[in-house]
Parts: structure tokens; C-alpha cells; sequence
């Protein structure tokens, strides 16, 4: 059917768009779940695209719509709970709307410049993109410009637009913070996933009694120009299997199985396909990369020897700059996990490849098929760029955590573990063999590439401890280690003479057996079907790394040896932690005893985390390095020798050695490793302060008007009185004693002279003086405050109460001068 001509705007949608200006939120919605029942399709046509880029916002951004990203139902629960109903999939009025524009068959033009890149790219190129939903519905404008479009009929538009919507940039308000997994967005995701893609019955037929058995057709190409497909120019199996059954015996999850198709594909379009063409390219048979060449030579001498954009141009600019966020990840996590739950739900008898048959349902059929043929690729590339790219930051959890969910479908499976049965213990059945072989990749590929992450990462931290230990005790489940090194002995068995690959459809599992099944011994079969996924993913010249080879297992050891040492030195910081504590004095805690300039920052790191954190770092650590013994068989010698190593790193004083350095023309200068201890947190240099303590910079527990005051005062008489200090301090007497005890500085008596080459201490000749600058704490102050009320509380006066303080503390500075004075430094 010829495209229907887009109408004027018409007096509804004027008046639409007024009220969006002058009505509540709420009342519109409900204006618009009037409308959109009791209006026909022809004036809904034009209200279509302007009311979905209402809801969605624009595809650049620019309007916002009714953010649903942001929208929590603990802050606007009235507007959170109308959006769901007005958007749910199975009875909500937008839904309604779609099928009710579905059934005139109208098409929406969608801009190709908002597709990811790659598939952007290709287009622009006339190379047709791999994936059904792109055949038979690029428009290419009349005059020859670069305005193309995709026809795209109203569920499909109306799709495209949720999913893009997730990507799109947004601008946030400050200090606005919300929970992902609470926001009207990721809820819809779920409810439409589980609409479409249910795990238990059928999907749902449209609500509409009257829009017939057909599967929507696709509208054709307005232009001749002809496609190179970069991937296999294959209709929808689905669709192909729907269009040639009767529709007078159709299945009714047979004739409405296309929405499931169509969600599945737009979702893994717009969330997992943006790498550029040259990684997809890697992945094509020979075969079709020199048809794609011909066609391109055909093209460049067609167009005067110059093509509008060089096909190496055109990966260049491709080369994206996009960059998942933690909340597209946790929303592509939710796909993953339901999938998962989905293809589990597949009935026992119907699971195995010989099951299949002409009695088979279109849904039944999906579920075996949808992850090899729809995920299997696009979510590979799409963590690889992840694990390469994401910041070295505790946010790499929601990665890690996607990345897990898709390697443990046995979390999801309908039976349950007996209760007796800790997970931990849970044991990996023969059942998911074929799948962990079937994705070795991975298993293995993605585990090295965490693996090299980790050896850059802090591991004191409590968070990024938590990650490694989550990824150790994922692959430490019982007969999981053994699953994985068979399939690596699979993939490395002398290679059969397996024909040339035409077609990346040759080598998807999803063809079940009737292809496979040509291969004689059964061996055979199972060492193609891992080859054939290596090879899909990764190309035929891929170079292998085994997981459990030589090269791995160093990289394994070195991290042991990394856990050993973030395991020490978080030991290191609790016990410093306490060391400040434990040395003061109960008047150092009131603010009368002279401070320690070198602990100011003791502990500040330990603050921030706190002991508990401490503690669970350990238990992290020792888990994980406990998990990694299991999985890679390390035996007592190895531990004992790792151990051994971390201990040697120790010096005399149980203090950290200093970073590794190397000599050079300009002096000792840090090497790479060296670098690599300072920034994790394993070596640093000892820094202490050794200036003038009253020329500190003012604390944030200090007042600062004070600090001046009293520094300007304590100068005047330390500058008047200087020679009679300096005489009753040089007395030998008990009266010299008590005044160096007070005037003289214990802490900068020697100054400490360090470089990565030597250590000396410098002796340092003070001058007596006095020093006031405690007494500008906010913790002497209130100190102070205290004690003159508890004593107020007796009927003691201020005068009193300051005698009895100068009294108290002159006891106190007699008994610690008599027991002091001789591990005191004397100045003559």
C-alpha cells in the first residue's frame, strides 16, 4: 500500500499542543485516554508522532518530554502511576492507539542520523545493515539529498523511540539523585519485556477485536538504488514462518509473534550495536567482505571515480565516542536476565534441536533461536567496549554485574535448589554444558580482560575487593572451571576440513541440528559448534589465549600477590587507625597537650570507609584469593612462596619500602612499577611535616580568627621574652626541665632528611617559645565549655573553676615532667 500522505496539523493536535501548556499532567493524560478511544485513525494520524516525541522527548535531545528516566513514584507518585497506565503494553490507552493505527497500515519516517553509528554508517554507505529490521524500509529522498528515513509502521516507530530514549543525552537537575531500578522508565522495560517476551502462555493479542490475522507488511523502497548487505540478507525466520501458515488455522502467538521479534530487535539495536563497522567487519566470512568490496569498487567508479564518503573515511568517523552509563547498563542487565528467564521457560521435550517440528509454535521456536541469532554477538562487543573503556571506579560494578547475570542462566532456570543447598555450593549441571560452550568467549575472553582491570585497580578498597571477589566466586561454582577447559580443548582439536564459510549464518547455532548433523562423529559436531562461535565472534584469524594457559595463570598469580598486598595494607591502616587513639592522653584529648603535626591526616582514609569496611575488605580478599586457588588449582608451595614475597616486602620497622625507583641522569626517578604501587595504594613515600607548627594551614576544625590572634600574640612575647626563655631553659635544674617540657617542641628536636637514595636525620637547634595556637581548636574550646558548666552544676564559680584547671594541669605537667625529661632531647 502506498504511503498515506501526512496530513496539516489539525485541529486537535492545536488543540493538544495547547494544553500541554495550560492543563496539569494528569488531566491531559486523561484527556488523552478520551481521545485516543473515542477519535478515528485518520485524525489520530497526525497526533501520532508529535504525542511520541511528547512522551519520549526529541532524538536530539533538545525536548526532554515526560522524562521517565527521573520520574520516581516516592517523589510525583500521582504522575508516576498515571505514565504507567497510560504506556503499560497490555492495557494502556498509547498501546491502544498503536494497533489502532496499525490496522490502516500508516508508516512514520525515522531519520537514519539517530541510529546508532554503525548501522548510520552503513546505510549512508548502500551497505544493508545485517539485521531484519532495517529490509525493504530505507526511504531515499526524491531529490537525491541526504535525508534518509526509515518507514516504519507504528509499533515499530513507536519502539524505536522508547528505546532511543535511553541514550539520548539528558540534563539532569543538580542534586538530583534517584534509583534506576525505582524510575518509571525501568519499570516499563519490564513490564514490556514481560508482555512481549512472556515467560509463561503466550503474548497477549492486541486489545483491538477487528485488526485481522496479518502480519504487518513492510513498506518497499522508493529508490532503486541497490544493498550490499555487511551481514546475511536473511528475511525474519519468525515473520517467514507466520507469513506461509493459513490464516484461517494460524496460531494466534503465530500471527502476533512479530511484536516479540520486532521489541527484541530494536531493543539489542539501540542498546548493544554501537561499535564501529571495522569490529564488525572482523567477524564477516571472506566471502562476504569481497562482495562488499566489489560492490563498493561498482559504486566508486559509478559515481565519477570519488563516492561521497571513502568507505575508510567512514570508519574513521565511526570510530564512536559513546559511552554507556551506569543506568544503560543496568537497564541492558534487565534485558539479559529476562532473556535468560525466557529461554529457560522453553519446555523440556521442546529444548533439544530434535524436537523441532512443523507442530512447533512461532514462540516455542523464538526461544531457542533468540540469544545466538539476536544477543549473542552484539552484547560480546558491546562488554568487550566496556571492559576497555569504563573508568578504573567502583561504577564498573553495574558492568560487572550484566556480565555475570549473562554467564549464570542457571540462576534463572524454573527449578529451584533444594533448600539444603547453599548457592555457593550449587553445582553447574550437564544441562548447560552446550551453553557455557556455545559462549566461550565469554567465559574466557571477557574473564583476561577483568583480569587486566583488576591488576590496575585498588584493591584495598572495599568495592573494587567486593568485584573480584564476586567475578572468583562466579567462576569457582563447582564443575564450572572443568565445563570451560573442555570447551578450550574443543576449540584447540586438530581442525577437520570444515568447507569456507559463506554466510555468518552457517556457523549460528540457532540452526539446530539439521545442518550440524551432516558431521559423522558426534565429537566432531560439538568442536565445530565451538570453533564456529569463536571464529563468528572473532574472526577466522583470531589468535586464542587459553584461560587456563601458561600466560593466564602469571597474570592470576600476579594478582594473588596483589590481593596478598591490599590485604597487608589494609591490616596496615587499621592498626594506624588506632595508634593516634591509643597514645593520647586524657588531657590531649581535652586539647592542652601539644599536637603530633605528623598524624594530623592519620586515619583519614579510615574515616571515610571505617573499620567495619576494613573488615570486610579482608573477608573480601581472603575469599577471593580462596576462589582463585580452586579455580586454577594453585597449590600450598605457590601460596607459600606469594606469601613469602609480600612479607620481604617488609622492612626492619614493619613499615612499606619505598617505591621502586631507578637511577637516571636527573636522579632517581620512579619507574612503571612504581608508578603502579603509588597509585594503588601498595608503597609511597613517607611524608612528614617538619616546618614551623604555628605556619600550619588552618584546620578545618580550628578558628581562624583565633589562629591569627593567637599567633600574632605568642610572637610578641616569644620575640620580647626570647632571652630569658632561652636561659631557664638551658638551667639543669627542675626548673629547666619543667620550662623545656613547655617551651621546646619534642617533635621537630631531629628533622628527617629521606629520598629514595638516603635517610638521614639533621639536628635541629630550637629556640624556646611558647605556644598558643591549641587553644583556636573548636575541640579546646568546647572542652573548656563543658568543664566550666559540669563545675557550675556544683555552685562553682569561674574564677574557682579556672584556678582548679590551672591547678589540675600543673600536677599533671610536674608528674610528666619527672618521668619525660630523660627521653627528652636537652638544648644547651
Amino acid at each position: 500500500m502506498a504511503l498515506p500522505t501526512l496530513q496539516q496539523p489539525s485541529f486537535l493536535l492545536a488543540n493538544l499542543k495547547a494544553d500541554c501548556v495550560n492543563k496539569p499532567f494528569v488531566q491531559r493524560c486523561q484527556e488523552l485516554v478520551q481521545i485516543i478511544q473515542d477519535c478515528p485513525a485518520k485524525e489520530l494520524h497526525a497526533v501520532f508522532p508529535w504525542l511520541v516525541e511528547t512522551i519520549f522527548g526529541s532524538l536530539d535531545g533538545s525536548i526532554v518530554g515526560w522524562n521517565l528516566r527521573c520520574l520516581q513514584g516516592r517523589v510525583n507518585p500521582a504522575e508516576y502511576h498515571t505514565v504507567l497506565d497510560f504506556l503499560d503494553p497490555s492495557s494502556g490507552s498509547m498501546m491502544k492507539l498503536v494497533y489502532k493505527l496499525q490496522t490502516e497500515e500508516y508508516r512514520y519516517d525515522f531519520p537514519v542520523l539517530y541510529l546508532p553509528g554503525p548501522v548510520k554508517v552503513s546505510i549512508q554507505e548502500r551497505v544493508l545493515p545485517e539485521c531484519p529490521l532495517y529490509h525493504n524500509k530505507i526511504q531515499f529522498p526524491p531529490s537525491g539529498g541526504l535525508g534518509l528515513n526509515l518507514a516504519l509502521n507504528p509499533f515499530e516507530y513507536y519502539i524505536f523511540y522508547f528505546a532511543l530514549s535511553l541514550i539520548t543525552p539528558q540534563n539532569y537537575p543538580l542534586g538530583h539523585h534517584f534509583s534506576t531500578s525505582d524510575s518509571a522508565y525501568f519499570i516499563l522495560v519490564d513490564r514490556y519485556l514481560k508482555c512481549f517476551l512472556p515467560i509463561e502462555g503466550n503474548v497477549p493479542p492486541p486489545p483491538s477485536s477487528n485488526l485481522g490475522g496479518a502480519v504487518p507488511s513492510s513498506a518497499p523502497r522508493s529508490s532503486a538504488v541497490s544493498f550490499a548487505s555487511y551481514g546475511v540478507h536473511h528475511s525474519s525466520l519468525l515473520k517467514r514462518h507466520v507469513a506461509h501458515q493459513p490464516l484461517v488455522n494460524a496460531d494466534p502467538a503465530a500471527q502476533e509473534i512479530w511484536r516479540s521479534e520486532t521489541l527484541l530487535q530494536v531493543f539489542v539495536e539501540m542498546w548493544l550495536h554501537h561499535y564501529s563497522l571495522e569490529v564488525y567487519q572482523k567477524m564477516q566470512s571472506p566471502h562476504t567482505k569481497l562482495e562488499v568490496l566489489h560492490y563498493r569498487l561498482n559504486v566508486s567508479s559509478t559515481h565519477h571515480g570519488s563516492p561521497a564518503l571513502p568507505s575508510y573515511q567512514a570508519l574513521q568517523a565511526n570510530q564512536e565516542s559513546f559511552q554507556p552509563t551506569e543506568e544503560h547498563v543496568l537497564v541492558v542487565r534487565l534485558l539479559v536476565k529476562h532473556l535468560h528467564g525466557f529461554v529457560n521457560s522453553l519446555k523440556p521435550e521442546q529444548a533439544s534441536p530434535s524436537a523441532h517440528s512443523h507442530a512447533t509454535s512461532p514462540l516455542e521456536e523464538f526461544k531457542r533461536i533468540v540469544i545466538p541469532r539476536f544477543v549473542q554477538q552484539k552484547l560480546y562487543v558491546f562488554l568487550q567496549h566496556c571492559f576497555g573503556h569504563w573508568p578504573l571506579d567502583a561504577s564498573f560494578r553495574a558492568v560487572l554485574e550484566m556480565w555475570l547475570s549473562y554467564l549464570q542462566p542457571w540462576r534463572y532456570a524454573p527449578e529451584k535448589p533444594l533448600p539444603s543447598i547453599e548457592s555457593p555450593n550449587r553445582v553447574v549441571t550437564e544441562k548447560w554444558v552446550p551453553f557455557v560452550q556455545e559462549n566461550l568467549l565469554m567465559y574466557t575472553k571477557l574473564f583476561q580482560g577483568y583480569l587486566n582491570r583488576a591488576l590496575r585497580t585498588d584493591l584495598v578498597s572495599a568495592k573494587n575487593a567486593l568485584m573480584v571477589f564476586r567475578v572468583a566466586k562466579v567462576f569457582a561454582q563447582p564443575n564450572l572451571a572443568e565445563i570451560i577447559q573442555k570447551g578450550e580443548q574443543l576449540f584447540l582439536e586438530p581442525e577437520h576440513i570444515i568447507p569456507h564459510r559463506q554466510h555468518r549464518v552457517f556457523l549460528s547455532p540457532c540452526l539446530g541440528g539439521s545442518f550440524l548433523s551432516t558431521w559423522p562423529p558426534a565429537i566432531t559436531d560439538v568442536s565445530f559448534k565451538v570453533k564456529s562461535h569463536v571464529y563468528s565472534l572473532e574472526g577466522q584469524d583470531c589468535q586464542y589465549k587459553q584461560m587456563f594457559g601458561p600466560e593466564v595463570r602469571a597474570l592470576v598469580l600476579r594478582l594473588a600477590q596483589l590481593i596478598a598486598q591490599a590485604k597487608q595494607m589494609a591490616k596496615t591502616i587499621s592498626d594506624h587507625s588506632f595508634e593516634p587513639v591509643a597514645n593520647q592522653s586524657f588531657f590531649s584529648w581535652l586539647g592542652f597537650g601539644s599536637p603530633d603535626l605528623n598524624s594530623s591526616y592519620t586515619g583519614n582514609d579510615l574515616d571515610e570507609v571505617g573499620h567495619d569496611t576494613i573488615r570486610k575488605t579482608d573477608e573480601y580478599l581472603e575469599k577471593a584469593l580462596e576462589y582463585l586457588c580452586q579455580i586454577f588449582r594453585l597449590n600450598a608451595t605457590q601460596l607459600t612462596q606469594l606469601m613469602a614475597s609480600v612479607s620481604a616486602a617488609q622492612d626492619k620497622n614493619g613499615k612499606k619500602q619505598l617505591p621502586d625507583c631507578m637511577m637516571s641522569e636527573s636522579g632517581m626517578v620512579l619507574t612503571p612499577l612504581g608508578r603502579y604501587q603509588i597509585i594503588n595504594g601498595l608503597r609511597r613515600f613517607e611524608i612528614e611535616y617538619q616546618g614551623d607548627p604555628e605556619l600550619q594551614p588552618i584546620r578545618s576544625y580550628e578558628n581562624a580568627m583565633l589562629v591569627r590572634w593567637l599567633f600574632r600574640f605568642s610572637s610578641a612575647i616569644n620575640e620580647r621574652f626570647a632571652g630569658k626563655m632561652q636561659a631557664l631553659c638551658s638551667r639543669q635544674d627542675f626548673l629547666g626541665s619543667f620550662c623545656r617540657y613547655h617551651l621546646v617542641s619534642p617533635f621537630l628536636t631531629e628533622k628527617s632528611r629521606q629520598s629514595p637514595v638516603v635517610c638521614q636525620n639533621l639536628t635541629v637547634i630550637q629556640k624556646p617559645r611558647i605556644h598558643l595556637r591549641f587553644l583556636a581548636s573548636y575541640r579546646t574550646l568546647l572542652s573548656l565549655f563543658l568543664i566550666f558548666f559540669v563545675m557550675s552544676l556544683f555552685s562553682v564559680g569561674p574564677v574557682s573553676c579556672t584556678f582548679c584547671i590551672l591547678f589540675g594541669y600543673l600536677s599533671y605537667s610536674v608528674i610528666m615532667t619527672l618521668f619525660t625529661e630523660k627521653w627528652r632531647p636537652h638544648q644547651h
